[in-house]
């Protein structure tokens, strides 16, 4: 004798979260989680964050991308087993992207090659905003003959300037420049940018699609974690 379909609705099952790896170091909890908390009001999954250690002013050249990749490859262990069914590096020079996609069993997404495939999307003169002269390796191979150049904000050298009073005012100086020599999309290539809310100003004053580097990673790990 068959038994009858229990009534009522099904007993919830917790959603694995999206591990976050933040490569500025901060023993803020607020500042740790702060992207990982624009992922969950904008996609709606949870999310898991930690920080690098011993690295205040983040990855802004090749001494400190050298120093942080076997930190991040630990850390981003570390959130898989605990439980995070895909990993993000909040990052847009996607540092240790290969090694730790080698590493962990569980989808990896680095930050910048996200962006970049977003904004292919979007247009094909892609201008790219960051804190270095150049251009992120890994952006400019997804954007191929689609970048149409990189600026770097005036004063800005490190994530952590971007939080000075003359930050936004610059990035917004430097985009200007890049719609000007024609780019139809910019691709903000440090997640700082995304920590100072900079995507809607640029956008009201410039009328181009901006892609954010976190929200483009976060878009990825929605598909990534997807039946």
């Amino acid at each position: 004798m068959s038994r009858p379909a229990p009534s009522g609705p099904a007993p919830s099952v917790p959603s694995a979260p999206i591990g976050v790896v933040r490569v500025l170091t901060s023993d803020d909890p607020e500042a740790v989680g702060a992207h990982g908390r624009i992922l969950e009001r904008r996609f709606g999954y949870p999310t898991l964050s930690r920080c690098i250690p011993d690295q205040p002013h983040g990855i802004h050249d090749a001494a400190t991308e050298r120093l942080a990749e076997p930190k991040i490859v630990a850390l981003a262990r570390e959130l898989a087993d605990e439980g995070a069914r895909t990993v993000i590096i909040s990052c847009a020079a996607d540092p240790a992207l290969a090694r730790t996609r080698t590493a962990l069993p569980v989808p990896v997404i680095g930050a910048g090659s996200a962006a970049a495939a977003v904004a292919l999307g979007l247009g094909t003169r892609v201008g790219v905003l960051g804190i270095t002269d150049e251009a992120p390796p890994g952006i400019r191979a997804v954007l191929g003959p689609h970048f149409l150049g990189n600026l770097r904000p005036r004063d800005v050298r490190r994530t952590t300037d971007l939080l000075a009073p003359h930050g936004p005012e610059a990035v917004l100086a430097a985009a200007t420049e890049l719609v000007a020599a024609g780019a139809d999309t910019l691709l903000l290539a440090c997640t700082g940018l995304t920590t100072i809310g900079i995507r809607p100003l640029l956008e009201a004053r410039l009328a181009v699609p901006v892609v954010d580097a976190v929200l483009a990673a976060g878009l990825m790990a929605s598909y990534a974690r997807s039946p």
